[in-house]
């Protein structure tokens, strides 16, 4: 397959070749051609909201993403409005229902504003769809065309956990600004706060993690590349359990939670009540410099988790991390988390839930050959989200 072909469009719309999505999202070498169910990368992940004009203003001014697309009444759209927003190579689609009938109202209702559509580029849609039929997954729609003045994209989907679908979409044949029935988008170019999504996860209900991780490794041909059980992710009252399922080449990455026993509700338990179901907990934004980003970010009104200053003066944090790009005292000041592994360090810290409901939130991460998911700040991360989830009274 040439090479070219191997990129999502995303990628190459956003001019990140291989060595700068290695640096961004952990990328490994990896031949898509043994796969049974190739993914090229993420295509897009779509939001339900409550307003989707608004939603649409906020993630542009505050996460200072780029309008590309639009549909909506003024386009013909009678259902709903949709706004393509894209930052590198991230792609977010905000839709919000305007008929009182249409069905995104409903399960804005049970759900809150949150995610509906992890959407996956694919080089062959039919053969993914097939080898998802045979492996027993639940096809949402057969593979289909769509088509205007700038060519054909053709699609298809699949359900996965929740109310959660992936989208197999294979654009090879269009050079529109989104999908048939978007208009293009002028819009103030802006120097992007996140270039690429690093992982998606999702929160599932207690017993369930495993059959998700078979799901994906049956399905989509996923491998295994991390797991985080027992005292890995707990503190004296919650826990809970994680594996890690990621395509070959590690571009798309898929943390799936679940609750644990313990003492008191975990934030899984939270997340499970208030979303009334499984779903998506939050996505890590991959960026070149994480103390631009946080800066711009929180200048915008964008709250992060406090983390305590003694995580910065443990001697065993100091020693086990060793020098890093940014000075501690400027990683204190914001908040910003490190850890290192056996490839690398990364940073990262976590906003907290950006919607009425506790719910969605999300990752900033900035690695520096790390391709883990910053194990040695799981007790800091899970106190700081229980100090959030006493405030509320749900634990």
């Amino acid at each position: 397959m040439p090479i070219e072909q191997t990129r999502a469009s995303g990628e190459r719309l956003a001019h990140l070749d291989h060595d700068q999505l290695r640096q961004l999202v952990g990328l490994i070498e990896h031949d898509p051609t043994a796969d049974p169910f190739p993914v090229l990368g993420w295509d897009a992940v779509v939001w339900v909201v409550g307003n989707a004009t608004q939603a649409a203003h906020f993630y542009r001014t505050a996460f200072g993403m780029q309008l590309v697309a639009y549909t909506g009444p003024e386009t013909g759209n009678r259902d709903h409005k949709a706004f393509v927003l894209q930052s590198g190579a991230v792609r977010f689609v905000l839709t919000g229902g305007v008929d009182p009938a249409s069905p995104l109202l409903d399960r804005h209702r049970r759900h809150g504003d949150g995610i509906a559509d992890i959407a996956l580029e694919v080089p062959d849609v039919d053969r993914a769809v097939a080898h998802a039929r045979t492996a027993g997954a639940t096809i949402l729609e057969e593979p289909h065309e769509r088509t205007d003045a700038h060519g054909t994209v053709r699609l298809a989907a699949i359900a996965t956990y929740g109310d959660t679908r992936h989208t197999l979409v294979d654009r090879s044949r269009y050079r529109g600004p989104y999908l048939p029935g978007f208009v293009a988008c002028t819009d103030v170019r802006r120097s992007p706060l996140f270039q690429a999504l690093d992982h998606v996860v999702g929160n599932v209900e207690l017993g369930q993690m495993d059959r998700w991780v078979g799901f994906y490794n049956r399905v989509m041909g996923f491998t295994n590349m991390a797991e985080f059980i027992g005292a890995d992710i707990a503190t004296e009252y919650s826990a809970l359990m994680s594996k890690v399922v990621a395509n070959g080449n590690h571009l798309v990455k898929f943390p799936l939670n679940e609750p644990a026993i313990g003492r008191r509700r975990s934030q899984i338990d939270e997340y499970l009540q208030f979303h009334d179901g499984p779903g998506v907990q939050h996505l890590a934004l991959a960026t070149g410099d994480i103390v631009r980003s946080v800066d711009a970010l929180r200048a915008a009104g964008v709250e992060f988790l406090d983390t305590p200053g003694t995580y910065y003066t443990d001697p065993a944090l100091r020693a086990r991390i060793g020098e890093v790009r940014v000075p501690i005292q400027e990683l204190a000041a914001r908040g910003i988390l490190v850890d290192r592994d056996e490839d690398g360090y990364l940073l990262q810290i976590f906003t907290k839930p950006l919607g009425d409901r506790p719910t969605v939130f999300f990752e900033l991460i900035e690695r520096h050959g790390s391709l883990g998911f910053g194990k040695g700040n799981f007790q800091a991360l899970f106190e700081a989200i229980e100090r959030e989830q006493e405030r509320r009274g749900n634990i």
